[in-house]
Order: structure tokens, then C-alpha cells, then sequence
């Protein structure tokens, strides 16, 4: 199903932290995609309702040198009693550049916010 274009905007509250708090893991690359935040704008959702979005980043920006498409961390989401509810993805443009945010569950209805970061554990692959 492709993306749903959205006029670009700013990241919001929910998204700016995830991501803060998602590239704060100590990887190769990390620093240059958090220099990207504040040039970072959401360009669509994914779908109606759904909280993954895809990202671009306004020139000039520093771009990362990841081997891959996808920021190497594990972001695993818990509800408060510790059950494992989903996960999040960061994409990146070629390994340079911030993409998409993916909110990914395990449950049975699609979340309407993103989790809070105290809710997210985040490990280095």
C-alpha cells in the first residue's frame, strides 16, 4: 500500500522524541542523523490513522554513512506490565539521510500514538 501524502510539516512532540530517543544508541552514523532532526519534516503517514510516517530532510544536511537502509538498533515497545507490544524502525535514504519512522505492533489494533520512551528499550545490533 504506498504512502499517503501529507503537506510537509515539522516532526510533532511524539515523533521528535522517539526518534531522539532511538538515536541516542551509540552507533557509527548516530551523530549525523541526529544532526538531521531539526532539519526533518514528515512528507506522509502510512496509512489513515497510523502513527508511521515518512520523513525528509531538508538540505544542507549532514548525511550518515550506514551500510544499510535501516538505523541498526533494536526498539522494542512494552506495555506497563512489561508485555512486549511492538517495535519501532528508523529508514534511511540510501544510509545517508532519515526516511520513514515505523511503528510495527504485535497487537490487535493499530496504535494511535507512539509509545512514550519509557516504554521503548532500545539495544545496539
Amino acid at each position: 500500500m504506498p504512502s499517503l501524502p501529507v503537506a510537509p510539516r515539522p516532526l510533532n512532540h511524539s515523533e521528535r522524541a522517539v526518534l531522539e530517543h532511538l538515536l541516542t544508541a551509540d552507533f557509527p552514523g548516530a551523530s549525523a542523523l541526529r544532526s538531521q532532526l531539526d532539519r526533518t519534516e514528515v512528507v506522509a503517514v502510512w496509512a489513515p490513522g497510523s502513527v508511521s510516517v515518512d520523513l525528509r530532510v531538508r538540505e544542507p544536511a549532514r548525511p550518515a554513512a550506514l551500510p544499510s537502509r535501516l538505523v541498526p538498533v533494536d526498539a522494542h515497545v512494552h506495555d506497563r506490565s512489561g508485555a512486549h507490544t511492538g517495535e519501532l524502525l528508523v529508514w534511511l535514504d540510501a544510509g545517508t539521510t532519515l526516511s520513514a519512522l515505523e511503528y510495527a505492533w504485535t497487537t490487535n489494533e493499530m496504535p494511535a500514538c507512539l509509545p512514550p520512551v519509557d516504554r521503548v528499550r532500545v539495544r545496539v545490533r
